[in-house]
């Protein structure tokens, strides 16, 4: 089904009688402490040597997501008792206590960095010295980093509603809600600037995007279609961040399918195939890779859809959504463990252990290497070569 028009409607309104599935149920979380056995990791034969470039410690995560921003060679990295940090090289630039608990973060630009809490509340710093310079309040926690373009900050609430925040000083410019199921997932990702859009996605399987100017909702995609018996089988949710380059954007629910639609067309349906990830996907030139459910890392055409390579060795290891560059795609598992994988067929390359604890964010890019947050608050930028 392509995306398609459609009207903001003003009776649209939240449903306040709706629950969300977080650490409790194992069933369909895929960091929950009790899920299925863990597949042991084989003896590995490097093809290439991983190692830390640096590495910095902050405070535990507790039971949220943190996600460092990148700008350029700066870091900015939270931690759940309210500690904000400002890395270059590794190396400690400033830090401040918020006053709070963090919830959520890190959002980040040239100039401004942005942390959430779990009282709904938006806090900006200054990314030159770390001085704060304004404080908004959403409608409950954010689970999520916010997003920072020219255009505003996106904030996105724990009750699904999206905001776009004034750079300046806060004020609220527009904000979207809609109905959701009366089951979701718990939902860390952010939403995603692209061109005259934000893009969201949603329970229900619906990747939507905003205009920047008014919120309304411009383009809507079905990605999954909630189907079964029980409200727990019709959870088809999209709880990663989408993926946008030029014309193409795609996204992955959990329990339904990942497609990539074409805005260039009318936001018309390139491909959809049935997958199910609460991990996440990653976009180079040619391949679309996605992280399954069940720890599967995939490489699809990014025009086809058609399946390159899977790579299943990881089976329950509770995967991190993938990142990709120089012919590595990286991810990280349940055990603070980053594995290196060959672009081109999926095989291993290396390996590197950091503390032990989970990396539940997707890896990310910082220049030539690739970045992690442990739940345990290690911060590793790595390298395999």
């Amino acid at each position: 089904m392509s995306l398609r028009p459609i009207a903001l409607m003003a009776s649209m309104s939240l449903l306040t009688a709706c629950a969300t599935i977080s650490d409790g149920i194992d069933a369909i979380n895929p960091f929950a402490s009790g899920g299925p056995k863990m597949a042991p990791l084989k003896p590995l034969t490097a093809t290439a040597e991983a190692r830390a470039i640096w590495s910095f410690s902050a405070g535990k995560a507790r039971d949220y997501t943190f996600t460092p921003a990148v700008v350029g060679n700066v870091v900015y990295v939270a931690e759940a008792d309210g500690r904000l940090y400002k890395l270059e090289d590794g190396k400690t630039i400033w830090q401040i206590k918020v006053g709070q608990p963090i919830s959520a973060g890190v959002g980040a630009s040239g100039g401004l960095v942005v942390v959430g809490t779990a009282k709904g509340e938006v806090l900006a710093f200054s990314a030159d010295d770390g001085q704060p310079k304004w404080q908004a309040t959403v409608s409950s926690e954010v689970l999520a980093a916010p997003a920072i373009s020219s255009d505003g900050v996106a904030v996105r609430s724990g009750d699904n509603r999206v905001y776009l925040l004034d750079l300046n000083d806060g004020g609220r410019k527009w904000v979207y809600q809609r109905a959701t199921p009366t089951l979701s997932l718990r939902n860390t990702a952010p939403p995603v600037f692209g061109d005259r859009y934000i893009f969201v996605g949603f329970p229900g399987g619906k990747l939507v995007a905003l205009a920047l100017q008014n919120g309304a909702p411009v383009w809507e995609g079905t990605v999954a279609l909630p189907k079964g018996a029980t409200e727990l089988d019709r959870v088809a949710d999209i709880v990663t961040v989408p993926v946008f380059d030029g014309t193409q954007v795609c996204a992955v629910a959990f329990q339904g399918r990942v497609a990539c639609f074409d805005l260039g067309q009318g936001g018309a349906t390139i491909w959809a195939r049935d997958m199910s990830s609460a991990s996440g996907l990653a976009l180079d030139g040619r391949y679309l890779f996605v992280t399954d459910e069940k720890g599967a890392v995939h490489a699809l055409d990014r025009l086809s859809g058609s399946s390159l390579w899977k790579q299943d060795k990881l089976l329950n290891r509770r995967v991190s959504g993938p990142a990709v560059r120089r012919g590595l795609v990286a991810v990280a598992d349940a055990e603070g463990i980053v594995h290196f994988l060959a672009r081109e067929d999926g095989s291993f390359v290396a390996r590197y252990k950091t503390d032990g604890t989970p990396v539940k964010a997707s890896v990310q890019r910082l220049g030539e290497t690739f970045l992690v947050q442990t739940s345990g608050g290690r911060v590793s930028a790595i390298e395999a070569q």
